[in-house]
């Protein structure tokens, strides 16, 4: 065992398993207590003490390399014990004292597991083998399970006596080249959170370097954050007022840069006063809660007594807010806000002149407002007589409802209005899927105007299977299938997809794609309303932060696969598998697509080109929300039914057919 693995290692102890054999318990529990960021009790030394008098039996004769405590950055956790033997990882859960044997546990030891294989780049191609001890337990499994494709076996559940039996088959049963523990110690680990916990860990104060791929090059995560946070600096320092446009492919991490600008230096002596806004409902309130929930944990783990859900929230609402709300604290009064940095999500969501205008006179009483809500919101900020900064996260092909201005009245607003402000663009906002339109081209004459390859974000996060989604997804919606074609042949075999006619078959394949705790949910666009007699009704008004947060056991979560989130819903958000539901709102003909709407008894043309592109941005949406897999059910339509006619979908079926995603 190298020295340096031991002082490198993201672990409380690593030894090999025969120096292991040979210490005494009470030199191996020193050694982890000594490693620890926090206070030991005599329930957690008991807990170490119980485990090393478990592992020293089972352990006689293997040959490997042992560590305790490996942190696993991701999900801010640790797993007890990781044991390297040959080509295997085996990762084992302790419950010491336990007698029973729960799905929680399970799922835990499956997560730590798939976590590894997912993120840990010495672990991608290695066979893992997750072991679940219940120490007390009276039952022992006596075999393996089956692996799945990626080599991760099923938990293994056994107690203290079966686990010597448990390793030792394992060892003899399973074969390959044999893993450097040295380099495997020492291996980079690149993990893709879901949005919900980046924001959890950086409302932690964890860095976003943490939470971050290290693979993607240089248009990734970490240097369009620290680009960001550069130009905030200067801000401050040179008393200026600046806005700043990122861009990015779905999901590629647009709402993370905001949310770390946003708790950036939020406990220190100089905050920078940043709030996060969205115009998502459910983006907000899913984060507020997760938040909520996990600082509450959090708190109680470090010891805080008196920890109140209510307060918690209280605290995570100073930081994310939604825009309507900060918007309307700006009508009250003329004083400048509290924050002198505001993030915009999805900043090509906000309403342009006529909406907004609309909706003051309706519903503010307000006959004399004309500005766009861009224009507004800058007005707004340039109250400040010293400094401040725009930060405007804008996805392409992301504007789903009617008044959405696309990021042209954000350009418009600023280049009409507020002629002293720094402009930094994104070069990606000359794509036309940003809709930046003329406004762009009259910045060019600007001398405070400038463009920064930082500020794109060219890799997507979300499926971190395959960094191809995006682009199959725009090629499928660009009517280019024989590029999606292509496209989808390079990561069939990361990203897993199917096609189907049968609903019941689709819910099947979405349950025995999820491992552990991955999350799956059913989806399907708020136009589709042919979806009732699949038991699929979008007029239900599902609860996000049910749908999203709230476990296997509850009815009103995404596990059911029984109430279908809308593109509303969903936007921002995601999911690990989705089961994804296309109706006859839009159909694939010769043509191109042809967009309908179900108004009374009937389809309707849709010939609005504005209303066109909402609706197939809602697939867009739908399309891009799974992080690992999806499978699309397109029904069959009925003859007998004029509204449901088999013509509406068979040629929907066979545009996806065609492209080559695998029919069930």
């Amino acid at each position: 065992m190298s020295e340096q693995l031991k002082s490198s290692s993201n672990a409380f102890y690593v030894a090999d398993v025969e120096e292991f054999l040979a210490a005494a318990p009470e030199v191996i529990l020193g050694t982890i207590a000594s490693n620890t960021t926090f206070a030991v009790d005599a329930t957690q030394r008991d807990a170490w003490l119980g485990q090393i008098d478990v592992l020293k039996p089972a352990l006689a004769g293997v040959r490997g390399t042992i560590l305790f405590e490996f942190i696993v950055p991701r999900i801010g956790s640790r797993i007890d014990v990781v044991l390297i033997v040959g080509p295997t990882i085996f990762v084992i859960e302790f419950k010491v004292g336990e007698k029973n044997i729960n799905r929680n546990d399970i799922n835990q030891v499956w997560d730590y597991a798939l976590d590894l294989k997912n993120f840990h780049q010495a672990s991608h191609d290695a066979l893992i083998v997750p072991i679940l001890v219940a120490t007390r337990s009276t039952h022992s499994d006596i075999a393996l399970g089956v692996p799945y494709a990626d080599n991760v076996f099923p938990p293994t559940k056994c107690n203290s006596d079966g686990l010597r039996h448990i390793l030792h088959t394992a060892i003899h049963q399973l074969s390959g080249e044999s893993l450097n523990s040295s380099i495997w110690g020492q291996a980079p680990y690149q993990p893709t959170p879901t949005i919900i916990e980046a924001a959890q860990a950086l409302f932690a104060q964890h860095s976003v370097e943490a939470i971050s791929r290290h693979d993607a090059g240089q248009r990734n995560l970490r240097v369009t954050s620290r680009r960001v946070e550069d130009l905030v600096d200067a801000a401050l320092q040179n008393h200026q007022k600046m806005i700043v446009f990122v861009t990015g492919v779905p999901g590629a991490g647009k709402t993370l840069v905001g949310l770390n600008v946003a708790t950036k230096k939020r406990d220190t002596e100089q905050p920078t006063h940043a709030v996060f806004l969205s115009g998502n409902g459910p983006l907000v309130a899913v984060l507020r809660e997760a938040l909520t929930r996990d600082e509450v944990v959090r708190l109680k783990r470090k010891g805080q007594k008196k920890v109140l859900k209510g307060d918690v929230g209280q605290k995570v609402k100073a930081f994310i807010q939604l825009v309507h709300h900060f918007r309307d604290e700006g009508l009250r009064d003329e004083l400048p806000p509290a924050d002198h940095v505001v993030i915009f999500d999805e900043a090509q969501r906000a309403w342009n002149r006529e909406m907004a205008s609309d909706f003051m006179r309706r519903k503010k009483k307000r006959s004399g407002f004309d500005m766009s809500e861009p224009e507004f919101l800058i007005s707004y900020l340039n109250r400040h007589d010293d400094w401040a900064v725009v930060i405007c996260l804008v996805g392409g092909g992301q504007e789903i409802n009617r008044g959405e201005a696309g990021i042209s009245a954000w350009l418009d607003a600023v280049n009409s209005k507020f002629p002293d402000w720094h402009v930094y663009v994104s070069p990606e906002l000359t794509d036309s899927e940003y809709a930046a339109g003329h406004a762009l081209d009259s910045l060019a004459g600007r001398a405070n105007v400038v463009k920064d390859d930082g500020l794109h974000l060219a890799v997507s996060m979300r499926s971190f299977r395959a960094e191809n989604v995006a682009a199959f997804v725009k090629a499928t919606l660009d009517c280019e299938g024989v590029r999606a074609g292509e496209i989808l042949a390079q990561m069939s075999s990361r990203y897993p997809m199917a096609l189907t006619r049968d609903l019941t078959i689709a819910k099947k394949w979405t349950r025995s794609h999820a491992r552990g705790t991955e999350r799956y949910g059913l989806v399907a666009s708020s136009s589709a309303h042919r979806l009732k007699p699949h038991a699929i009704d979008i007029r239900v008004d599902i609860d996000p932060i049910h749908w999203f947060l709230n476990g296997e056991d509850d009815t009103r979560s995404s596990f059911y696969l029984e109430d279908a989130a809308t593109e509303f819903q969903v936007q921002g958000l995601e999911l690990d598998w989705v089961c994804m539901t296309w109706d006859a709102d839009l159909r694939f003909a010769d043509s191109g697509w042809e967009y309908h709407s179900f108004v009374g008894a009937k389809w309707n043309l849709v010939r609005k080109l504005e209303r066109q592109q909402y609706l197939r941005n809602a697939y867009r949406v739908l399309l891009t929300r799974a992080r690992q897999g999806m499978v699309i059910f397109v029904p069959t339509g009925d003859k007998a039914d004029a509204t449901r006619d088999p013509a509406y979908y068979d040629s929907t079926f066979g545009y996806l057919a065609g492209m080559g995603i695998p029919v069930l």
